[in-house]
């Protein structure tokens, strides 16, 4: 039997065995080391040590958590000014409107309800999206019931008070873009590992589960064993129909 952390890069699944690590931790701030290896993020404080940080997603040659995260605000914001767009239809035809005035069903809702900060400062632009962000679902609720008994009105209101909120509600999510940094932070993991090398930091994207297996069930991961230099695979394991890439090492990039 053998106890495995599994955790989540983009779609993907890994394991590493849990004697390998000493803790989990929220990523956090790191201080640059010039000229290092570019799978390496920076160095970090740990228990009166300097560690260095390497990152996951650089060593399967990943896109960036930051730049996932941009495109996902491109495409809540799309989903916002196609609501728009489209309660500026229902008040001036009186057709029907389709989208949720359920602040917590829209793409941005579900996003901010499974999104945790850890930083002030993203809390603190959190809270500003999360009220604009409710307030445009709600006015845009009481724009249509004002549709029904005053178009003149629902219209100003429209014009008035919807896109006010929304231009807010924008700009709360344009701030979310311009701190990306520190954003990322706030969502991924850094998982302190310890080998023959000494400690070091690997910060991946979240963390999945614990899992107890029988080392029987690793199946052989063929010519994918030595993904590069630092990364080498034990096998792939099944879980429920999942796919998870059970890691043997990790090196550290020098």
């Amino acid at each position: 039997m053998v106890d495995l952390i599994v955790f989540s890069v983009g779609e993907n699944k890994y394991a590493l065995n849990i004697e390998n690590i000493q803790r989990i931790i929220q990523s956090d701030t790191l201080t640059n080391i010039p000229n290092s290896h570019e799978y390496i993020d920076g160095m970090m404080s740990y228990e009166e040590k300097v560690i260095k940080v390497m990152n996951f997603r650089k060593l399967i040659n990943m896109h960036t958590y930051e730049s996932e995260l941009k495109t996902l605000f491109e495409r809540l914001k799309q989903g916002h000014s196609d609501w728009v767009n489209a309660l500026k239809i229902s008040v001036e035809t009186g057709k029907n409107f389709t989208k949720t005035l359920n602040p917590h069903a829209c793409g941005l809702g579900k996003w901010i309800d499974s999104f945790t900060a850890y930083d002030d400062h993203v809390v603190k632009i959190l809270n500003e999206l999360v009220e604009y962000h409710k307030m445009l679902h709600l006015t845009g609720g009481a724009v249509l019931d004002m549709q029904e008994r005053d178009q003149e009105k629902a219209m100003k209101m429209f014009n008035v008070d919807i896109q006010n909120i929304y231009e807010h509600t924008m700009g709360a999510l344009d701030t979310f873009v311009d701190e990306l940094d520190i954003v990322g932070n706030s969502l991924q993991k850094l998982i302190i590992y310890d080998n023959a090398e000494g400690i070091f930091a690997v910060k991946v994207d979240a963390i999945e589960d614990i899992a107890h297996i029988e080392e029987d069930n690793i199946a052989d991961a063929g010519s994918n064993h030595d993904m590069n230099n630092f990364l080498e695979l034990d096998g792939v394991l099944d879980m429920d129909g999942v796919l998870i890439n059970v890691i043997k090492t990790v090196t550290l990039a020098k």
